[in-house]
């Protein structure tokens, strides 16, 4: 169930409602405001409220540049201008506020990103009733021989199904734990719940609030959508983009050409590009580049590191 009957109803509430209003506004984010965008199955990313918009970037980038600006470039010119330089502080005049339903062990990554206000589901005053995230079982892989923080081969149709086997079992019986201890069923002990949630797993659906600028969710978006983050993450990630691009299509796409399809070069890789540009055949050797810096510059430049 992605939303209780409670939260269906707020959410109608608030869909139903339509208010006059001189700020500015846009309609593309306005047909999804409040509505539920399914991630994972079960959960979800849901706009409550934003402000700003493209122009509000641009407002704010002529307020430093001085009179005369607008003459110079058009928005769009200027928003790419201003992506492109990471001129940040325009992007911040931008904030949105979101309703996120998430695994716990992606609440903990996401976490991480601690430039924005967060309010979350606490289960000291509320009893957890959403169950578990339950992975799909192409998305269940061995470890990555050569990062200690990815996935590597998927594993065989016949693995994946003992493996989705165990993890439903044990959340089955983290969730019979969990109601025995809030006092459930025969025997149960009335437990206070600030210990009772104690036996939940990481797989626990958790829900919050989520409020920060738009520079900023940028930020997330380009180091959680990036292929090398966890998939469950990157979900996230993936369709918070969908969400940026509803709302600000020009920043939108300024970050996706400047951002996230962009290629970043030390110093000594530029200057390795800069000699084989020249002509020089550059080699591992010759580079001066460590290994690893080598072959990532050769997967970037689509050539054979060897």
């Amino acid at each position: 169930m992605i939303l209780n009957p409670d939260q269906l109803a707020e959410v109608a509430a608030a869909r139903a409602e339509t208010s006059p209003t001189r700020r500015a506004t846009v309609p593309a984010l306005d047909a999804i405001l409040h509505e539920p965008l399914p991630v994972l199955g079960e959960g979800f990313v849901r706009v409550v409220d934003y402000m700003g918009d493209d122009p509000a970037i641009v407002q704010a980038a002529r307020v430093s540049y001085g009179k005369g600006t607008k003459h110079v470039r058009g928005d769009k010119g200027l928003i790419d201008y201003l992506m492109r330089h990471k001129h940040t502080s325009p992007f911040e005049m931008c904030e949105i506020k979101l309703h996120v339903k998430l695994p716990i062990f992606v609440a903990r990554q996401w976490i991480r990103h601690r430039t924005a206000s967060v309010n979350e589901v606490s289960a000291r005053y509320s009893v957890l009733e959403d169950g578990v995230y339950r992975p799909d079982p192409a998305d269940l892989a061995a470890q990555a021989a050569t990062n200690r923080q990815g996935r590597g081969e998927p594993l065989d149709p016949a693995t994946a199904e003992a493996v989705l086997a165990r993890l439903d079992g044990g959340a089955a019986r983290a969730e019979a734990d969990y109601r025995w201890l809030l006092g459930e069923g025969e025997g149960g002990v009335g437990l206070s719940r600030e210990i009772a949630r104690m036996t939940l797993p990481l797989s626990t659906w958790t829900q919050w609030y989520w409020k920060t600028d738009l520079h900023n969710l940028l930020h997330f978006v380009r180091l959680r959508g990036d292929p090398h983050a966890q998939l469950e993450i990157r979900a996230y990630a993936e369709r918070l983009l969908e969400v940026v691009r509803l709302w600000v299509p020009l920043a939108s796409a300024a970050f996706e050409a400047h951002r996230m399809e962009s290629v970043e070069l030390s110093r000594d890789a530029f200057s390795v590009l800069r000699r084989m540009l020249a002509g020089e055949a550059v080699t591992e050797a010759s580079s001066g580049l460590g290994g690893r810096e080598w072959r990532e510059l050769m997967a970037q430049l689509g050539r054979d590191g060897g």
